[in-house]
């Protein structure tokens, strides 16, 4: 106990840098299945799934994934019988942290086939893939 007092410094910084390395980590939500940028290409060609933005509209206008709904994650509730129940949604944030957040949300609703983008636009952006503005 008195190494700690002693070096109280150092327990706090150990403290802090693990509490930043589980992080990322613990802010996912758990059991939302997330898919890779292959996959979805595939469920878009061969189911004729649906992107989801859940970006706030300003963000979405800055450049969006092609053919992506925008639905801002704070109207999911009020809005999301505006999608359609009879085809795969592929949910779409940033990073893909609050995609996660959304497809929960979607599921609750009755939208079974509802998945998340791993790391969101972010992956999209890496993979040099085309974004549209309109």
């Amino acid at each position: 106990m008195s190494f700690l007092l002693e070096n109280i410094f150092i327990a706090l910084v150990a403290v802090i840098s693990g509490a930043m390395l589980a992080w990322p980590a613990l802010s996912r939500t758990r059991g939302v299945k997330g898919i890779d940028i292959p996959t979805a290409t595939r469920l878009v060609n061969q189911e004729h799934a649906v992107f989801v933005d859940v970006r706030p509209a300003d963000d979405y206008a800055k450049g969006h994934i092609p053919q992506a709904r925008n639905l801002p994650i704070d109207q999911i509730e009020s809005r999301a019988q505006t999608l359609p129940k009879n085809k795969p949604l592929i949910v779409v944030c940033a990073d893909g942290r609050s995609a996660g957040r959304a497809v929960a949300h979607l599921q609750a609703k009755g939208f079974d086939k509802t998945v998340a983008l791993t790391e969101g636009l972010n992956a999209w952006r890496k993979a040099d893939l085309p974004l549209a503005t309109r």
